[in-house]
């Protein structure tokens, strides 16, 4: 019976969240190992670094506007349903994006076609990509007590962190004789597809379930999957919930702004590098220090999702203070460093920060409001996640090409102004 495997600490079945870890998983490392590699690609097309950030700003979009419909839409279709959409929105755009890749390396079209095309193939990710996250996290919060939260959506947003971590990782080895450096594209595809079996052989097709609407219920019936849930089919449906709802407003500010300052960091620390060790005009070397910098990045983050998160016992107001904390201390070296280890180490500071923000202003704005909003709360939230990379990595970019103090003294405020902000709103 699938209700009666033990739960994990968060609540469900360890089977169960190992399979939404890597429904997140497999699409963040994707990412990463995207990111790690496209410096070197937008060089060898002769592509200026501001346009290679650019690409990502039509997803970006899309993403944020569609991921609050996808939430709603699986609480009328199920959570699975969504999970679905999303891996094989991710898949395909991935495909299409290598294809259009290996095509301008092979000057079968020219860089600026070649970039145009993968913006266009990153239009599938970001309007159908977009109904995976939401789909996950309403899951988790629609099957933990409000105690047990925090940690499990901590876990939820491990996955990435080990994603991130895994991407750049695997990246360099996924650069294969034939198609170079778009053979991450090519292992990713696959890599979703396999998940994207598993999750409809092995998740049960799910009923979403409909909670009394007040936070403090904790009273709950059984689905035909053994999830807990109410049973009762009249319950009224809650009414939207919206951006603008007092309950979540502050939450979602510090979650727009710790994003901005996320996104601006990963959006120009590649071509930092490119510049700080001399590799602009041996873009095939680029890859490994890239990869290794992003990798100590995500290894620091999931030290503090995995780790600092359940030994001090941290909740989603402190948690996400300490992460911005973290975010200020850690800016200064990679501004400042000049040597791989210096800009390493500031790199990984920084993603522990990050780490440590991103599941505290998850779980605050999951905590915020009732367990039939979940799916609401979800959309908005996956909505601000994908906000920050409209056009905030190629302002960084733009910046750092001009400026390029600018960009760390605009990080450093944006993650101050969230620790002043929790800190003078007593949660």
């Amino acid at each position: 019976m699938p209700g009666s495997e033990p739960a994990s600490a968060g609540g469900l079945p360890p089977g169960r969240m190992a399979l939404l870890f890597m429904v997140m998983l497999i699409t963040a490392a994707g990412n990463t190992a995207m990111q790690s590699v496209m410096p070197s690609i937008g060089a060898h097309l002769g592509i200026a670094d501001v346009w290679v950030s650019l690409a990502y700003s039509w997803s970006a979009l899309l993403w944020m506007l569609l991921a609050p419909y996808w939430a709603r839409r699986s609480d009328r279709s199920g959570r699975k349903a969504m999970m679905a959409l999303g891996l094989t929105g991710f898949a395909l755009s991935f495909a299409l994006c290598g294809a259009a890749l290996l095509a301008g390396l092979h000057g079968l079209v020219t860089g600026i076609q070649a970039i145009l095309l993968f913006a266009l193939a990153r239009t599938l990710y970001g309007a159908f990509g977009s109904a995976a996250p939401p789909a996950v996290q309403a899951y988790v919060a629609g099957r933990t007590s409000r105690a047990r939260r925090t940690r499990a959506l901590s876990v939820v947003a491990s996955s990435f962190g080990l994603g991130t971590a895994l991407g750049p990782a695997v990246a360099p080895m996924l650069i294969v004789p034939g198609i170079g450096l778009v053979g991450p594209f090519a292992a990713f595809t696959l890599g979703a597809l396999g998940v994207l079996a598993v999750l409809h052989w092995r998740l049960p097709d799910d009923a979403p379930p409909r909670l009394p609407d007040t936070p403090y219920a904790q009273a709950f019936g059984e689905h035909a999957d053994g999830w807990p849930g109410n049973t009762q089919d009249d319950d009224p449906a809650p009414a939207r919930l919206r951006w603008g709802d007092r309950r979540i407003r502050t939450w979602l500010i510090a979650g727009a702004l710790g994003g901005q300052a996320q996104s601006m960091l990963l959006g120009v620390i590649g071509f930092m590098l490119l510049d700080r060790l001399g590799l602009r005009h041996h873009a095939d070397d680029a890859a490994g220090p890239i990869a290794l910098v992003l990798m100590c990045g995500a290894l620091a983050m999931l030290l503090a999702q995995w780790g600092l998160i359940p030994m001090l016992g941290l909740g989603p107001r402190m948690s996400t203070m300490l992460g911005m904390a973290l975010v200020v201390v850690g800016t200064v070296p990679v501004a400042t460093g000049h040597q791989l280890q210096t800009i390493a180490s500031g790199f990984a500071i920084a993603s522990a920060g990050f780490g440590l923000f991103r599941p505290g202003f998850t779980a605050g704005t999951s905590l915020a409001v009732a367990p039939g909003e979940q799916g609401g709360a979800a959309g908005i939230v996956a909505a601000i996640n994908g906000s920050a990379y409209i056009v905030s990595p190629a302002i960084a970019v733009w910046l750092y090409n001009r400026a390029h103090e600018t960009v760390w003294l605009l990080i450093e405020a944006l993650a101050l102004f969230v620790v002043i902000m929790l800190w003078r709103i007593r949660a």
